[in-house]
């Protein structure tokens, strides 16, 4: 398939997934659960949608009740979305933005230590 018109699926598939889980889903587990990406294989039979949460602690439950709502949500991207294979989700935390936040905190050591030498 197209890689440009995967990409409109990812993109996409990111804003409608957001909508369905603050406004569809009930599961409160869920509701603050922020969608960073989304990556469709090529043939369009599964998509790797991306999440972070704010409170880590959380993670577990927060997998579980993604996990359990996984159908209700693909059910609701099909109504909302034009495409012949609604693709099977799986839902992964996006470690990439506590991993840029302890890069920016070394950054930040590092130029505190030169501006004290």
């Amino acid at each position: 398939m197209n890689p440009i018109k995967i990409e409109r699926y990812n993109d996409l598939f990111v804003k409608e997934i957001s909508s369905i889980l603050q406004t569809e889903v009930k599961d409160q587990n869920i509701r603050y659960v922020t969608i960073t990406d989304v990556s469709i294989t090529n043939d369009l039979s599964f998509a790797k949608v991306y999440y972070t949460i704010r409170n880590r602690e959380y993670l577990d439950v927060t997998q579980k009740s993604l996990e359990r709502a996984k159908s209700f949500i693909r059910k609701k991207l099909s109504e909302r979305v034009e495409i012949r294979h609604t693709p099977e989700l799986q839902f992964l935390y996006d470690e990439s933005i506590e991993y840029g936040e302890k890069i920016e905190k070394i950054l930040d050591q590092i130029q505190e230590e030169r501006e004290d030498a």
